[in-house]
């Protein structure tokens, strides 16, 4: 506990009101069952679950596309040019308007409350995933390219809806200790195994029950969440948003694994704010760490799934199913998932590098050589890098492996470490701005992906 939160104002009078005052004097409640967690957890699967839904679902997509050889694309590109770059596609119609409203969110953080940001995004994602899940039933052959647009649409208001309820629920959670962030952001690697899995499944079944599985998720999310200010342990983290805090917070206090509420002051009270949250103190504080997360997540979107998908087992003329069915929905989607999940699932244990250890820079920049490991592997089709130089299955499956578990352990510290070395007061707008920093990644790394899958 901070000394101010334990003081008392008996031989003084007192500068806020009794009841508030005995808040902060009262034990803090232990999470039971770990039911915040939990919803934390679960919450993290459903912010990432669409993206991760539209990007895993590619044999459905190439089956949807297929009828459309002699038709024109958008722009002229021909019908190969839609499937063999729709991952690129996606991409880009996931990331560029995710930032836009990320932006929007960061205006939005003290003028409209988090439940309503909440709420509507998940509403507006369970609407989407509806009209998605109909047209499975839906014979598109005869408006191929009218399919096309209209999946891409829907990736738009889905991501844009997803960037808006992630970087919302991320700030709610940097209220809370930090396992129930760790909790949030492991919950968003699971959210990307579960739909690899689930796409795999989709290989040997149909396309219904895999969209409908991530319909469910969203109303489990819907129901967690409300379930959330009902637990006497988040009513405690929750109040302390509008309470007194201090002002200025020590190097690096924050990162403690218990979150306390800010008592009051000498002689000062502040409310929450109610206008646009001050930029340039985050900025400043979290620079560093914001070029780490930016650099993390350009890098893996440029792989993944753009190139790592289209790798090809050297094996694939042998006709086995291994090589021409499930190599690629194993050893790239689901391989990659669970490799990142197991990255974020051990930052609840080991928390090193720290956030100003010159390691941490050092250790993302490093992940630069898997462009051209995975580029020298069996990508295909291959129009100007005729050069294969690892022509065996295993390498592009450690890879994988390697580029997935290095995204979720650094990620994921970078990421923590954001909202916790500001002031409480200001812990929500810096989620925001470290997903800004996220997205923006994304952003820059699906627009190069696109130029480095052309170049290839």
């Amino acid at each position: 506990m901070h000394p101010a939160a334990g003081s008392s104002p008996t031989d003084e009078e007192p500068l806020i009101e009794e009841p508030l005052v005995s808040r902060y004097n009262q034990q803090k409640p232990s999470d039971r069952l770990h039911g915040a967690y939990v919803i934390f957890f679960l919450l993290g699967i459903g912010s990432l679950l669409p993206w991760n839904f539209f990007i895993t679902a590619k044999h459905y997509w190439m089956y949807k596309l297929q009828n459309c050889s002699d038709r024109a694309g958008p722009a002229g590109q021909s019908a190969s040019d839609l499937r063999d770059f729709f991952e690129s596609y996606i991409s880009i119609a996931s990331t560029v308007p995710s930032v836009l409203c990320l932006i929007g969110n960061f205006l939005l953080v003290n003028k409209v409350p988090a439940s309503v940001r909440i709420l509507s995004s998940l509403f507006v994602m369970l609407g989407v995933f509806l009209v998605i899940t109909v047209l499975v039933k839906v014979d598109t052959s005869a408006w191929t390219t009218c399919f096309f647009a209209l999946t891409i649409a829907c990736v738009v208001v889905v991501s844009s809806a997803s960037t808006v309820f992630s970087s919302s629920i991320f700030g709610l959670s940097s209220l809370f200790p930090m396992r129930n962030l760790q909790a949030l952001i492991s919950g968003q690697a699971m959210g990307g195994t579960i739909s690899a899995v689930a796409s795999v499944i989709d290989l040997a079944a149909s396309a219904l029950p895999y969209f409908l599985t991530a319909d469910i998720f969203i109303v489990i999310c819907i129901m967690v969440y409300l379930l959330l200010p009902r637990l006497e342990y988040s009513r405690y983290y929750i109040s302390s948003q509008e309470s007194p805090s201090l002002a200025t917070i020590p190097p690096d206090s924050s990162l403690e694994d218990e979150a306390e509420p800010r008592g009051p002051t000498n002689n000062s009270f502040l409310a929450k704010p109610t206008g646009v949250p001050p930029l340039r103190p985050i900025l400043q504080k979290t620079a560093l760490l914001g070029f780490c997360l930016f650099y993390v997540f350009f890098i893996s979107i440029i792989i993944f799934p753009s190139l790592s998908s289209n790798i090809e087992s050297v094996s694939k003329s042998s006709g086995s199913l291994w090589s021409t069915k499930y190599f690629a929905p194993l050893t790239s989607f689901l391989l990659y998932n669970f490799a990142d999940w197991c990255g974020r699932q051990v930052t609840a244990w080991i928390q090193v590098p720290g956030p100003k250890s010159k390691l941490l820079p050092a250790l993302v920049l490093l992940r630069t050589v898997f462009l051209p490991l995975f580029i020298l592997s069996n990508y295909q089709p291959r129009a100007h890098i005729r050069t294969v130089v690892f022509k065996q299955d295993a390498y592009p499956v450690v890879f994988t492996a390697l580029l997935g578990l290095s995204n979720g352990y650094l990620g994921t510290l970078v990421i923590v470490y954001g909202p916790k070395i500001v002031p409480k007061e200001l812990a929500e707008a810096a989620g925001v701005v470290m997903t800004f920093y996220l997205m923006l990644g994304l952003a820059v790394g699906s627009a190069c992906s696109v130029l480095l899958v052309h170049l290839v």
